[in-house]
C-alpha cells in the first residue's frame, strides 16, 4: 500500500488540501488511529445488524444500547486518540457483540425451536415461486404463513438457508427447498429462474433487467425500482409469484443444515470417546464470508484436503464454497456440520465453550483451529468477539477488506497471533504438524 494512502479521514472541515486526510490527520490522529476507529464503526455495524433483528423479534439489551451510543461517540473528530483504549474498545465490541448474538438466538429458538438437523432439497421443483434471500427468519415465517393454501413455492437462497432446520418454519409445507448458493451468484439465478424475489436484509444487489420488475425488498431494505413490502403484506409478492407461473422443475441435489448446539452437545459422549480413542484428531471451523474473488477457492481446497479424522464446522455463506462435498461420516457423526448462517455465529462459540468443558481445557488448548473468511462489518464484530473471549491462533484471509491495512493487520498479528492464511497444504502443515 502506498504510503500516501495509509489513512483516509474526511469527517471533518480541517481535512488536508479540503478534501481528505491521508497521512496524518491535521486534528494529529494518526494512520493507526484512523484504522482503529473504522474498525470500530465496522464492528459496530455488525452488532446493530443483529441488534435489530432481535428487536424484530421483541428482544432487547440496554447494555449493547449504551456500548453502540458509546463506541459511535469515541470515533468523533478529537474524542478518542489513544490506541490502547481503541484496542480495548475493540474488545468491549466483540463483548457486545457477543451479549447481542446470544439474544438473538434465544429468540429465534423461543419463536422457531431448536434447529435439527434437515436434508434441504436444491433446485426448482416446477410451479409459482418465491426465492427469498437474506437472514430475515420473522419475514420468511410471515410469508410462509401467507403462502399456506396457494400452489407457490418458497425457495431459500444464500444465508437464509439454515431456516428449514428450525421445526416451526419446516412445517410449513410452501417451504420447498433451496435455489442458489451464496449472495455473490444472485444477478445470475435470480435471472435464470422464473420466479418473483424477495430481499430481507444485507446482500441484495441491484438487479439486472432480466429481473428488475420481479424484485421485492422490505423494511429498511431498499433497492432503486423494486416493489417495497409494508407491514409484511406480501400479497403483491405472491400475486406477482402466481402470474410468472415459475420455473420448469430440475433435477435436484441436497444438501444437509441445522447443526443446533443441542443437536451436537446431544453426541458429547460419543465425539469425547472418538477424541480419547484418537478417531477424532482435529474440528476446524471453516466460516465467514464469501467474495466472488478467485483466490476463495481456497476454502474448497482446505476443506477437501482436511485430514478424514476431523471434523469440520461451518456457518455464513463461505459455505457454500464447500458444502456439496459429501465427507462421510466418523463412526456416525458427521465430517461436515454446518452450525447455521452468519447469525448464528454464536452456536460455534457456545460449542467450543462446551468443548472446553467436555475436555477440560483452556480455549485455546482445544483441538480446534478456527479458519476465517473476513469480508463485512458482521464480520469484524464476531472477530472481535472471539478476540474478546480470548482465542488467538486464528488463520485469516485470504482476501481482507481494503480496510485492514497493514496497520491493522499488525496489531492483530501481534497481539493475538493471527496468520494470514498461504495455502491450503501448507496451512494444514502448520496446524497438524
Amino acid at each position: 500500500m502506498s504510503e500516501d494512502f495509509n489513512m483516509f479521514c474526511y469527517q471533518c472541515s480541517q481535512t488536508a488540501r479540503g478534501s481528505a486526510c491521508t497521512v496524518k490527520g491535521v486534528c494529529g490522529k494518526d494512520a493507526l488511529v484512523a484504522r482503529l476507529q473504522d474498525n470500530l464503526i465496522f464492528a459496530m455495524k455488525g452488532i446493530s445488524a443483529y441488534n435489530y433483528h432481535a428487536k424484530e423479534l421483541g428482544k432487547t439489551d440496554a447494555e449493547v444500547d449504551e456500548f453502540l451510543t458509546k463506541g459511535l461517540y469515541s470515533t468523533l473528530t478529537n474524542v478518542n486518540f489513544d490506541v490502547g483504549d481503541l484496542i480495548q474498545l475493540g474488545l468491549d465490541a466483540g463483548e457486545a457483540n457477543f451479549k447481542v448474538m446470544k439474544m438473538l438466538k434465544e429468540a429465534h429458538i423461543e419463536a422457531y425451536g431448536e434447529p435439527v438437523p434437515a436434508e434441504v432439497k436444491v433446485g426448482a421443483q416446477g410451479g409459482p415461486a418465491i426465492i427469498v434471500t437474506g437472514h430475515d427468519l420473522k419475514a420468511l415465517e410471515e410469508l410462509l404463513k401467507q403462502t399456506e393454501g396457494t400452489d407457490v413455492k418458497v425457495y431459500t437462497h444464500s444465508e437464509i438457508l439454515p431456516a428449514h432446520g428450525y421445526p416451526e418454519l419446516a412445517k410449513y409445507e410452501s417451504l420447498a427447498g433451496q435455489i442458489g448458493g451464496a449472495w455473490i451468484d444472485q444477478k445470475k439465478v435470480f435471472s435464470d429462474y422464473n420466479a418473483a424475489i424477495l430481499g430481507t436484509t444485507n446482500c441484495v444487489l441491484p438487479p439486472k433487467d432480466a429481473y428488475a420488475d420481479r424484485l421485492f425488498t422490505m423494511d429498511i431494505v431498499k433497492i432503486p425500482g423494486a416493489a417495497v413490502i409494508e407491514d409484511y403484506d406480501f400479497k403483491p409478492l405472491i400475486d406477482k409469484a402466481i402470474e410468472l407461473g415459475g420455473p420448469e422443475a430440475e433435477e435436484l441435489s441436497s444438501v444437509t443444515t441445522g447443526f443446533g448446539l443441542s443437536t451436537i452437545l446431544s453426541l458429547a459422549p460419543k465425539i469425547k470417546e472418538l477424541v480419547l480413542d484418537g478417531k477424532i484428531r482435529r474440528f476446524f471451523l471453516v466460516a465467514g464470508c464469501d467474495t466472488p474473488n478467485p483466490r476463495m477457492n481456497y476454502y474448497r481446497e482446505f476443506v477437501k484436503e482436511v485430514p478424514e479424522d476431523c471434523i469440520v464446522l461451518t456457518l455464513a455463506c463461505n459455505k457454500f464454497r464447500f458444502n456439496d462435498l459429501d465427507l462421510g461420516d466418523i463412526e456416525g457423526i458427521p465430517r461436515l456440520l454446518d452450525l447455521g448462517q452468519c447469525n448464528d455465529a454464536i452456536v460455534a462459540i457456545e460449542l467450543a465453550v462446551a468443548l472446553c468443558e467436555l475436555f477440560e481445557m483452556e480455549l485455546n488448548e482445544l483441538p480446534l483451529t478456527i479458519v476465517l473468511s473476513w469480508m463485512e462489518q458482521k464480520a469484524a464484530a464476531i472477530l472481535w468477539t472471539l478476540l474478546y473471549l480470548g482465542k488467538t491462533d486464528m488463520f485469516i484471509g485470504p482476501v481482507l477488506p481494503a480496510w485492514a491495512n497493514e496497520d491493522i493487520l499488525n496489531v492483530l498479528v501481534g497481539n493475538y497471533n493471527l496468520t494470514p492464511v498461504s495455502t491450503p497444504k501448507e496451512d494444514l502443515k502448520k496446524i497438524l504438524g
